[in-house]
This record gives C-alpha cells, sequence and structure tokens, in this order.
C-alpha cells in the first residue's frame, strides 16, 4: 500500500494544473489531497473512472485562478470564501431535487444567507475541520501548549510553523488575543491580533503551503509546534510520528467547513457534478474521509455512526475551551487581513 503522506507529495507536485487526468467530461478544482478513493465509489462504479482533478493549496490562490478565466467544473472553497465567488457572478445555485443526500447536512452549515437564500443553496457543504496546536509529543511538554502563547514563546523560537493562509493565521490571532468571533472585529482588536503576529512570525522557522509541507518539516525535527488541521495529524499519526493534537488551549481553537460551488458555465457535464458531489456526501463516504484525512463529514448520519473513540483521535470530539468559526466574514476586512499578512511574512 502506498502511504499517505507520498500520496500527498505526489499530488502537491501538480499544484493548480490537471493532476489526475481521467473522466474528460467532468473537472474539479479541489484541495491537495483529497483524491481519497471512497469519496468517490458511486462515481466511479456508474462512470469507470474519476473526475479530472485540478489542485490548489490555498482558496485565496484558487480564487484568484478561476476569477482570471481558469474553467472548471465544480470548485471546493471553504465558507469564508463563498461571497467572492457570488460576488464575482462566478457561480449558480445548486439543485437540490438532484441531491438525495441533501436534507441529510447538517443543517447549521447552511445556516448564512450567503449559503441559503430565496435564490437558492449556494454552498453545497462536504466536510468540516479544526485547526488547532500539533505538536511533537517527545520534545514538547503537554503543559507547554496549554496556551497559544507558545507560538511567541522565546522557548521554542525557530521552532514553530504557521500555514501559509491568512484566514488560519489570523484565526490564531484572534483566538491568541481573545477574540473568538471575527465577524465583528473593532479596531482595537485587530491591531492587537497583528502585533501578536509579529511577535509569533519572529518565531516562525516555516510557513508550510500544505499538510504535506508542514509534516516534512516536523517528521525531520525541524518543526516542534504547529498551527496545523486535521490532515496533517493524520498524516503524521499513520507514520506513527508522536503527534499531539491541542485542542483545548486555554484560549481555544478553530473551526473551518469546506464545500462545493457549482461553477457558472463549466466546460464539462452537468449531470457528471450531480453524479460526483452525490459520490461525495453520501452517508457512506464518511468513514474513508476521516480514516484518510482526519475530517469530519458534512453528512449527519455518517457521522452518526462513528465511534467516539475515532472522533477523539481527530480531534473531533465536542470540547469545552473557547472556538473561533471561520465563517464567512467582511470581504474588506478578509483584504486587509491578506494584505498585512503579506507584510508581515516579508518582515514589516
Amino acid at each position: 500500500m502506498i502511504r499517505k503522506s507520498a500520496l500527498l507529495l505526489s499530488a502537491v507536485t501538480f499544484l493548480g494544473t490537471p493532476a489526475f487526468s481521467a473522466d474528460a467530461d467532468l473537472t474539479i478544482f479541489d484541495w491537495a489531497g483529497f483524491e481519497v478513493d471512497g469519496l468517490f465509489t458511486d462515481y466511479v462504479a456508474k462512470h469507470g473512472q474519476k473526475p479530472t482533478f485540478a489542485l490548489f493549496g490555498d482558496d485565496d490562490e484558487a480564487f484568484q485562478k478561476v476569477a482570471s478565466g481558469f474553467r472548471v467544473d465544480g470548485v471546493h472553497p471553504c465558507s469564508q470564501m463563498v461571497s467572492k465567488y457570488r460576488d464575482a457572478g462566478l457561480i449558480e445555485p445548486w439543485d437540490t431535487s438532484k441531491i438525495p443526500a441533501f436534507n441529510d447536512i447538517y443543517p447549521e452549515m447552511l445556516d448564512s444567507e450567503i449559503f441559503k437564500d430565496d435564490k437558492g443553496v449556494w454552498f453545497l457543504p462536504s466536510y468540516w475541520g479544526v485547526t488547532a496546536v500539533a505538536y511533537n509529543t517527545e520534545t514538547v511538554p503537554a503543559e507547554d501548549v496549554a496556551s497559544l502563547q507558545v507560538f511567541v514563546s522565546p522557548k521554542y523560537q525557530g521552532r514553530i510553523s504557521l500555514p501559509d493562509s491568512s484566514d488560519d493565521v489570523w484565526s490564531l490571532a484572534y483566538l491568541a488575543t481573545g477574540v473568538t468571533d471575527w465577524t465583528n472585529v473593532t479596531e482595537e482588536q485587530y491591531q492587537a491580533a497583528a502585533d501578536w503576529l509579529r511577535k509569533a512570525h519572529e518565531n516562525v522557522y516555516h510557513y508550510w503551503a500544505d499538510p504535506a509541507d508542514q509534516i516534512q518539516q516536523m517528521a525531520a525535527g525541524a518543526v516542534s509546534i504547529s498551527w496545523s488541521w486535521n490532515d496533517g495529524v493524520a498524516l503524521l499519526q499513520a507514520e506513527n510520528f508522536p503527534v499531539g493534537f491541542q485542542r483545548e488551549a486555554k484560549e481555544g481553537s478553530a473551526t473551518f467547513t469546506c464545500g462545493f460551488v457549482n461553477m457558472k458555465d463549466g466546460p464539462g457535464s452537468e449531470e457528471k457534478l450531480y453524479d460526483f458531489v452525490n459520490s461525495w456526501i453520501r452517508a457512506d463516504a464518511a468513514q474513508p474521509l476521516l480514516d484518510e484525512m482526519g475530517y469530519g463529514h458534512s453528512n449527519q448520519k455518517g457521522m452518526e455512526s462513528i465511534d467516539q473513540a475515532t472522533l477523539l483521535k481527530a480531534g473531533l470530539q465536542e470540547i469545552s475551551a473557547p472556538t473561533l468559526a471561520q465563517v464567512p466574514n467582511d470581504p474588506k476586512l478578509r483584504e486587509r487581513q491578506l494584505a498585512e499578512f503579506e507584510k508581515i511574512k516579508a518582515g514589516f
């Protein structure tokens, strides 16, 4: 069996290009690493092959590419990006009558007028995850990751990594400075978070572009602590690396939801696009998604079939610590955060 980390490494080599050319009638622009066989069982059974995948490692990168004319049938953004796709006129509503499992999706995942309004359903939730503290349990005592201030601790200078993702680093900075709702951020809160990020930047060994990049640095021993998604932790666990996943730092952790948008005038088959998303969000897809990527599925019935020990290992258990939900926020604030993040990485 090919190791999952090797699969992910080969996938990200082709970021932004049709990495897996298969069914020419359907092209999906997706996160690297989500070419999990169990997600496409029904699609392959019907059509004999997977769709063609083009891969990306960052939400803003993906949006810029399709906004510049890259033509695909479906894209897999996270929820805070949906308003950008709508405002740019790039997507059209889903016909939920063609999606048998639609009513099995957790209702709270659609609780936004950006996702669902009187014009239709614009966002089809597929999975949810968390961003929290991954750490090497052999070199980092558990008490050190009891607070997010570990990212600015002189003890770990040059030994931490952060995602090269504006949304994710700002979720960390807001949590670390006491903000758990980024839909209503004051100027004072924004400045405090920016100042904290600058301090964290002084400790950063590496900004990782994707989980394969992240786990290479941790496995090599260069990085001891990382602000991490579920899949990086799942990949390290699969390699028997001593990794912990701290969601209950006293300041909390972040959660996010991702899903599919239906590109307007896609070049491929609309019928096959519905076959694809139906295979993805069926209840039986929850287990392979969790096994391979460590993420929670949007299908409530599918998640109810998974035991609590498995959820705990993946970091998907209920927690008592604060949570910042990466829901849609002010697009102007997102653009400001993105610009500020670039300045911080450049040392300004």
